[in-house]
Formats: C-alpha cells, sequence, structure tokens
C-alpha cells in the first residue's frame, strides 16, 4: 500500500451530504442508481451514479446522510455526469454498504 501525506490528504474533500433524490439508472453497465445529493450552501447540489442497488432500495434512499467526495472532476457514465464518489464499503460480492454518520449532522460538514 501507498503511503500519503497529510498534505496530500488535505486535498481531498470528503464531505456529508443527503440524498434527496434516487432514480434508477437503466443505462449503466452495472446496476446503480442516480444520486442526487444535498451538500449545504456552500457545495449545493451535486450528483452522482451509485452501485448500490444490491443492498438498497430507492425509496430508502431518500434523507440517507452519506460520505462522499466531492472534488473529483466530472465524471460521464453513458449519458449521466457523476459529479461526486459516493464512499461504502465493498464487500466480498461487490455489495456496498454506505458510509455514513451516526448521528444527523449539518451537509456539507467536512470529514477530516
Amino acid at each position: 500500500m501507498e503511503t500519503i501525506t497529510w498534505p496530500d490528504f488535505e486535498k481531498v474533500e470528503i464531505r456529508v451530504g443527503t440524498i434527496i433524490e434516487a432514480q434508477p439508472f437503466p443505462k449503466a453497465k452495472n446496476p446503480a442508481f442516480q444520486l442526487t445529493i444535498d451538500f449545504g450552501e456552500e457545495i449545493g447540489i451535486k450528483r452522482s451514479s451509485a452501485q448500490i442497488t444490491v443492498l438498497y432500495q430507492q425509496e430508502e434512499l431518500i434523507g440517507k446522510q452519506i460520505i462522499a467526495v466531492v472534488n473529483f472532476p466530472v465524471k460521464q457514465i453513458a449519458n449521466f455526469f457523476s459529479e461526486c464518489l459516493v464512499l461504502g464499503v465493498v464487500g466480498e460480492n461487490k455489495e456496498v454498504v454506505l458510509i455514513q454518520p451516526d448521528r444527523k449532522v449539518e451537509n456539507g460538514k467536512r470529514i477530516g
């Protein structure tokens, strides 16, 4: 495993957001949802494609707080532009468990 320096870590903007919309993403190569996430006043609304369909249903995602990297460049996935990377723990069968705060916190707060 390659090590990084503290200044390297400080460049990564990992923030808390709340999912405000979740839609199926039928054009994705792997099953996924298109998520719209509120990161608060400073960062605003961002969209992400997330391969979380194994463990999560569309309806249960609304209102769920998540952790995401918000300073990656935009990535086009099929006809969708993903603006952030939602973080999760990848299991042995590639199922993803979302990383979440255990208490409600203000959207946009930085993880450090």
